[in-house]
């Protein structure tokens, strides 16, 4: 899908994002895949565990469409004790239960409490990813403080292993999205919302001819019409040039080159 902005730099890392530590990734394709889901959501430090295919991989900067900064600059652990040994707090994906006693993070719970530790304790965290096939192993999931848990349909909880990056550190990036508006904006072009008279001006102009053309073919109906026609244009808010516009169309309709 399109829509990276050029003219803005790739290398963008919020302050203090988590590590994403992939466990033996099997697929240079999906270490790739997972590289582009991380730098959609300004994420960028990859740490990459016994891949079984090896490392470097032409395979994984094919499918990173561009997103080779986090390949570049992914380290090489053969281990994941060494992974995560400069992390104060890590925290394990897994579905399955492993007779650990752990508290168990949903992603959102699990984004606030990073920024909490990231802001509050400048404490470094990391999030670890599984094999494709298997995911964790115990004695992987051990050296986490916490365990995360992706909400998804009981019935079907399978993802692959980008897909379940991309909904973790997006989840972490909406926490507190810098690149979100706080408000509905709308592109408003050279023009600005029209104000209140300038669309009773519009209206009363639709109207009038909307009469002369027997429109309102009984008094009962022309309050109701009337009221609906009010309704659609100040709900819809039109611009300036909305009714400018709107204004031509029925003057051309009526053979009238101009309104008042």
């Amino acid at each position: 899908m399109s829509g990276t902005n050029q003219n803005l730099s790739v290398s963008t890392n919020l302050p203090l994002a988590p590590v994403i530590i992939l466990v033996g990734p099997q697929l240079g394709e999906n270490i790739g895949m997972c590289a582009r889901a991380m730098l959609n959501c300004a994420v960028t430090e990859l740490r990459i565990v016994n891949p079984r295919d090896g490392w470097p991989n032409p395979a994984a900067v094919s499918a990173a469409s561009g997103a080779t900064i986090v390949l570049d600059e992914a380290n090489l652990y053969t281990s994941t004790k060494e992974a995560v040994a400069d992390l104060e707090f890590v925290l394990a994906t897994t579905t399955r239960p492993r007779g650990m006693v752990k508290e168990i993070y949903s992603t959102d719970a699990a984004s606030v409490e990073i920024r909490k530790r990231n802001v509050d304790g400048a404490q470094k965290c990391g999030i670890m990813f599984g094999p494709e096939r298997a995911g964790l192993e115990n004695d992987d999931v051990v050296l986490a403080n916490a365990i995360l848990n992706i909400p998804l349909n009981p019935g079907f909880s399978s993802l692959n292993l980008a897909q379940a990056v991309l909904l973790v550190c997006f989840s972490w990036l909406s926490a507190k999205n810098p690149f979100r508006s706080e408000e509905v904006i709308m592109e408003m072009g050279d023009t600005s919302l029209a104000r209140k008279d300038e669309i009773e001006l519009l209206l009363e102009h639709i109207e009038d001819e909307l009469a002369k053309g027997n429109f309102f073919r009984s008094p009962g109906q022309k309050p109701v019409i009337r009221l609906n026609i009010r309704n659609f244009f100040f709900r819809s808010a039109p611009t300036q040039q909305d009714v400018r516009t709107l204004h031509g169309i029925v003057s051309c309709l009526t053979g009238k080159r101009s309104w008042k």
